[in-house]
């Protein structure tokens, strides 16, 4: 292959950007890393990010999905902080997936592969 990609940058539109900074600093557990003007940033990884932005046009529209581990814990955090989820679900190949939605309602899913298989 000729290029690569190299980097993530997810961007959320959200309403009320006040608001949603208080429900995503609870969500993930900690404050922003960076502002850019009205983009408020989390680095998730080295090379991933997710920002939200003021769209009120577009609320709601958002749908993002994190490889997680530790479901159980992460779910348990989000509880204690005052946020809910779906209900989890369990796929033919062991994925567990769930979903989250922030006020807007922007879809932010979490999916967590199986245990590899002892040999």
């Amino acid at each position: 292959m000729a290029g690569s990609i190299t980097h993530m940058i997810a961007g959320v539109p959200v309403s009320d950007l006040d608001a949603s900074l208080d429900w995503y600093r609870r969500f993930f557990g900690r404050e922003p890393d960076f502002r850019a003007g009205d983009e408020i940033l989390w680095d998730i990884e080295e090379h991933a990010t997710l920002f939200i932005e003021p769209a009120p046009e577009r609320a709601g529209a958002g749908r993002v999905t994190f490889g997680v581990s530790g479901l159980d814990d992460l779910l348990e955090r989000l509880a204690a902080a005052g946020i809910g989820h779906g209900e989890i679900e369990t796929y033919g190949n062991g994925v567990r997936h769930v979903m989250v939605s922030d006020p807007d309602g922007n879809a932010l899913a979490f999916a967590e592969m199986p245990p590899e298989s002892a040999s």
